[in-house]
């Protein structure tokens, strides 16, 4: 089993059950595995360590596989770049917090958030990233900052 870092493996960065439901190949590249390693390193390990074990909902999302869903044949994602994930128990908005005030990062969107454990949290990392926080939900769309409401 590759390890991407002391508790996150590769396989469960690929993990997409469309991908496993449409037949589509979700296989990264190289360059997409050396980038979820940094992925692991400083965002997913740190929230692990501070957090305990929790599940990515998505992470590496082959090319086919974001159009598939409907999102952008450019999304991090594909790159090996970013992660969806939440934390039982641990309000979404407060991980986000924490994230920002914590760990280096290139984008971090507060998705479908509607109080306490509701939606999810995006975070991408590359090094020297914008860190640019971001709220999205489907009426208002994407809005600067994390906002609760």
């Amino acid at each position: 089993m590759v390890m991407l870092s002391k508790n996150f493996s590769l396989n469960e960065m690929l993990k997409s059950q469309t991908a496993e439901r449409l037949g589509i190949d979700n296989s990264p590249d190289a360059d997409a595995i050396y980038n979820l390693g940094r992925l692991a390193e400083n965002v997913l390990q740190p929230l692990r360590n501070e957090y305990g074990a929790f599940m990515v909902s998505s992470g590496f999302r082959s090319v086919e596989l974001c159009e598939a869903i409907g999102s952008s044949s450019n999304s991090q994602h594909a790159k090996g770049e970013a992660a969806d994930f939440e934390i039982c128990g641990i309000s979404n908005f407060d991980l986000a917090e924490w994230i920002s005030d914590n760990l280096e990062y290139d984008q971090l969107i507060l998705e479908c958030y509607k109080g306490g454990n509701t939606g999810w949290v995006h975070c991408s990392y590359v090094p020297n990233g914008r860190k640019e926080n971001l709220t999205y939900d489907r009426t208002k769309g994407y809005r600067k900052g994390l906002l609760e409401e």
